[in-house]
């Protein structure tokens, strides 16, 4: 009986560890109209200061705007602000 117990332990945690990596797996992608896409990271902040635009920072690390604000997804250029961090290196 202890056996038995023991294999049905066995099997719940490797159903459970398999759908903890899956879920992780899936964590780092995103559905956009059916697409997958996988979410930006960053490798690199910036700090702003004051009179920056986000069109300034991408051209002093030569970044292409698109690029830039595929890096910053949520970033409103509108409204920087000084010591702000910005990702200036990725992958989108």
């Amino acid at each position: 009986m202890a056996s038995n117990k023991t294999s049905v332990f066995r099997s719940l945690a490797l159903v459970l560890a398999l759908l903890l990596i899956v879920s992780l797996a899936e964590s780092r992608t995103l559905s956009v109209g059916g697409a997958v896409k996988s979410l930006p990271t960053c490798d690199s902040v910036y700090g702003t200061q004051e009179g920056d635009t986000c069109f300034d920072v991408a051209k002093e690390f030569n970044l292409s705007t698109e690029f830039f604000s595929a890096i910053n997804p949520n970033l409103n250029c509108d409204a920087i602000f000084v010591g702000q961090w910005l990702c200036v290196a990725g992958s989108a």
